[in-house]
């Protein structure tokens, strides 16, 4: 019904801001991160936006992107999580950082949000683990299925991220860690481990 609102930013409350339409003030409901990277107030924002209608209040839900957005309503989709846990998520996470929970089974990523238990994360990280994607972690996949590239190489980033989470990472981050290595003929786990821990620094 309302894809996006662009206006002036008139109001940044604690988790919502007022956007200024032609003279009509926009309540828009909005992850922590997002707020944080607002402009100062006067600018002029876009904001795109999920409209939710209940039976005694019809609320903005908004987003700095189309991506964030189209992350949130698959999120709503999982039963248990509304607007508010989603919103809840997204503060905690950015929507690639929360791909790569869902993709590494990181329930504990997810369930460091507020209101967000490991039940309900665990629900989550099921319902969307085919529903969630990224162009460029298709060859990632290969740390659960080696069919996709060669079982050496997929064999080698599988216990880099092993290895990373037995020195105490969390999986979202050993993996995000390993997908930043470039992988090169003769590297072997001991490699890609190294380089791996340069990168768990920043």
């Amino acid at each position: 019904m309302i894809a996006y609102i662009k206006g002036e930013l008139v109001i940044l409350e604690e988790d919502r801001v007022i956007v200024d339409v032609g003279g009509v003030g926009y309540g828009i409901y909005m992850p922590g991160r997002a707020m944080s990277a607002l402009p100062p107030i006067g600018s002029e924002v876009l904001i795109h936006t999920y409209l939710n209608v209940k039976e005694d209040a019809m609320q903005l839900y908004g987003f700095l992107t189309r991506d964030d957005l189209a992350v949130f309503r698959k999120v709503i989709t999982v039963s248990g999580i509304g607007p508010r846990g989603g919103l809840s998520i997204l503060s905690q996470l950015s929507a690639d950082d929360l791909r790569f929970a869902v993709m590494s089974g990181d329930a504990k990523a997810i369930s460091a949000a507020q209101g967000i238990g490991k039940k309900t994360a665990e629900k989550l990280i099921l319902e969307l683990k085919d529903k969630l994607s990224m162009p460029d972690l298709d060859r990632y996949a290969a740390l659960e299925d080696t069919s996709a590239v060669s079982a050496a190489t997929g064999g080698i980033q599988q216990d880099a991220v092993s290895a990373l989470v037995a020195l105490g990472y969390g999986n979202t981050e050993a993996l995000k860690a390993v997908r930043r290595v470039e992988l090169t003929e003769g590297m072997n786990v001991e490699d890609v481990l190294k380089q791996a821990l340069k990168y768990m620094m920043f």
